[in-house]
């Protein structure tokens, strides 16, 4: 975590408890629980409570970062939980579970909200908690998360299922959280779609500019990111300004049938590029304008 002196602390805990009426307890210790309690500090929102695992890991992990939002540091089955609004920011596996000991404590669960930070998973996790009198519903931030994250989720859009009462309170921390970008409201059926936008927009990509990296690797280029930085980022920027189809330009788009197959044939060199890029150009050729299509979608489908 970044360095910011007690003074500064002092200040944005202050300024916390006047500017805002929320007060959120953050379950969890790992990116997305150190990201999302330094943005609430910065957006005015008091993190009363860090709730770590049971496990010694966890509890240094919370007490690190309990102490650098100036909240009180505890476990799941420690807790006080006098905030407002609870939110469990643990693996997926984790969730229906930590709901259950959260169950168990002492705490009063009417009028509290309670949300989960997961994108693939509804807020029915949290169904331990609902019984109790708890509205639910699961937040997520459609961002990535790495231990070299920024805290800042200025711009982040997100997406919220669940009680009402749970959604508008999200609404409310999401737009606090991202400075007035979108909330999404995602039915329960679709959270598996929404995360798999979510993985084809970030994680996927990654897996296909990882093939590009092996190719630059393979024809002695060893500054891979160097060579493809421009194109990216024009690529990226031309999408956000006029979407896939918008943006979409090169060989498919031009019909070039030659070029292609050039590509698959070079392509074998290299372990797993071929089906990756067959299966990339289809989906071009069906979705994305393309001339050529019929003879471009026979080329593509025949396997030597």
């Amino acid at each position: 975590m970044p360095s910011i002196s007690f003074e500064y602390h002092l200040v944005h805990m202050r300024a916390a408890r006047k500017k805002s009426l929320d007060t959120v307890a953050i379950v969890g210790t790992g990116n997305v629980a150190r990201v999302l309690s330094v943005a609430l500090l910065n957006a005015g929102v008091r993190v009363s409570e860090i709730v770590a695992r049971d496990s010694a890991e966890s509890q240094k992990k919370g007490e690190k970062l309990a102490r650098y939002v100036m909240a009180r540091a505890s476990t799941v089955t420690s807790a006080q939980l006098i905030a407002k609004t609870i939110w469990i920011c643990v693996t997926d596996s984790a969730i229906a579970e930590v709901a259950e000991q959260l169950a168990r404590l002492p705490v009063s669960w009417k009028g509290k909200v309670v949300l989960h930070a997961s994108g693939a998973l509804t807020s029915a996790e949290l169904g331990a908690l609902k019984q109790k009198g708890a509205a639910v519903a699961s937040l997520h931030p459609m961002n990535t998360f790495l231990k070299t994250s920024s805290n800042d989720l200025k711009g982040t859009p997100f997406g919220v299922e669940g009680d009402h009462a749970a959604v508008k309170a999200g609404k409310r921390i999401a737009r606090k959280l991202s400075s007035g970008a979108s909330v999404y409201e995602i039915r329960a059926e679709d959270k598996p779609l929404y995360h798999a936008l979510g993985s084809f927009t970030s994680p996927l990509t990654i897996s296909t500019l990882n093939v590009a990296e092996r190719i630059a690797k393979a024809i002695g280029i060893p500054d891979a990111r160097g060579l493809m930085s421009a194109i990216l980022l024009r690529t990226a920027e031309n999408f956000i300004k006029n979407g896939s189809a918008g943006a979409f330009s090169g060989p498919i788009c031009r019909g070039d049938v030659a070029t292609i197959r050039k590509h698959l044939a070079a392509l074998k060199k290299i372990e797993g590029a071929e089906e990756v890029y067959r299966a990339l150009a289809l989906n071009a050729v069906e979705h994305l304008p393309a001339k050529n299509e019929a003879e471009l979608r026979t080329l593509l489908k025949k396997k030597d």
